[in-house]
């Protein structure tokens, strides 16, 4: 071998690599565990990308085959909210958290306010109750064309498009430290969508059951304002203002009831 092949065989390698300790759980029953990955770094990379490589080839870091990890993913492109997961310890969209932006190692974990289903997989069913609880929807009477509907003044409108923009991840879930095995506190977003139903001009038909059910069990009364909420909201939600304005409307729904009597 020439002295060239062989400082070549011998120099370090030089590949960069991204190191990831993810938080796993074989199914609804098992015991949360850890397991280190290594995957190669590619510029421009994603959490996302870091787990496709894991799942292309499942192999730990001490060189084990072991079980793909599983998680949810659709858009790549922070619109669905499938992919939230806490990242660093901060609940956020694996699409856009990219590794050039992330301590390493990069820990993983699965949102555990929510029921885990497999590794990163969690079941969010309790936020689809919660909107159920709170009829964030428009109702209409019927498939057949109504023709244009109430126009809302722009000034609301734009305020009524950023509540809008709520994809349901569940980071805000996650982050309050109201939401527990204690409590069923329905989470910030709920009260938002809340607020955004009741000012359109159809939807206000429900208002006094929106705030009905923000009245009940697991409704507004139970958040302690931390705040973490609209810190990690993804899309910037003004979600505290949302809870600020609830509040108020609820006060008023109340004290009208009672005076009703």
């Amino acid at each position: 071998m020439s002295e060239a092949a062989t400082a070549t065989a011998q120099a370090p390698s030089t590949k960069k690599t991204v190191e990831l300790v993810i938080e796993r759980q074989d199914g609804p029953d098992g015991a949360p565990y850890k397991e280190e990955f290594v995957v190669d770094y590619v510029p421009g990379m994603n959490v996302i990308a870091c787990l496709q490589a894991i799942q292309r080839n499942p192999v730990n870091k001490a060189g084990k085959p072991v079980a793909p990890v599983t998680w949810e993913s659709n858009c790549l492109e922070e619109v669905c909210g499938a992919c939230m997961m806490v990242i660093n310890g901060r609940p956020r969209q694996a699409c856009s958290a990219l590794v050039d932006q992330l301590e390493q190692p990069i820990h993983l974990k699965p949102a555990r306010t929510f029921p885990v289903v497999r590794d990163l997989v969690v079941d969010r069913s309790r936020m689809f109750e919660a909107l159920k609880k709170v009829k964030a929807w428009i109702p209409i009477d019927g498939t057949y064309d109504l023709g244009p509907g109430p126009r809302m003044p722009e000034v609301d409108r734009q305020w009524a498009y950023e509540l809008s923009r709520c994809f349901t991840c569940g980071a805000c879930v996650e982050a309050c430290p109201n939401v527990n095995d204690k409590t069923e506190f329905m989470g910030a977003f709920a009260i938002s969508q809340a607020r955004l139903f009741n000012a359109h001009p159809t939807g206000a038909m429900h208002r006094a059951e929106r705030l009905e059910a923000l009245m009940g069990p697991g409704g507004i009364q139970e958040c302690g304002n931390a705040q973490n909420c609209v810190q990690v909201c993804p899309k910037g939600i003004p979600l505290t203002t949302s809870i600020a304005a609830m509040n108020r409307q609820v006060t008023y729904h109340a004290i009208g009831a009672w005076l009703k009597k």
